[in-house]
């Protein structure tokens, strides 16, 4: 189950980058946020040159993964 709806929707790296964004606004805490955010940016730094299509699908089902990972983690500290 993804974080958010409709996250089989996400094609592009825009979408995905958008997706984590809405994702990090459902964090407890600012600093929080404020992490991820900064993580989210740092890796779009790093895989803005990446041209491949199957590595850019791998990538985007890769960070929804792990976004979905991050808001499980918060949710049981609640």
């Amino acid at each position: 189950m993804a974080p958010l709806r409709h996250a089989e929707l996400v094609q592009t790296s825009l979408q995905l980058y958008r997706y984590l964004l809405r994702c990090c606004k459902q964090l407890p805490e600012e600093s929080i946020r404020q992490h991820y955010r900064h993580a989210i940016r740092q890796s779009f730094r790093v895989h803005a040159d990446e041209d491949d299509p199957e590595r850019i699908q791998q990538i985007i089902r890769r960070a929804i993964e792990d976004a979905d990972w991050v808001m499980n983690k918060y949710k049981k500290q609640k």
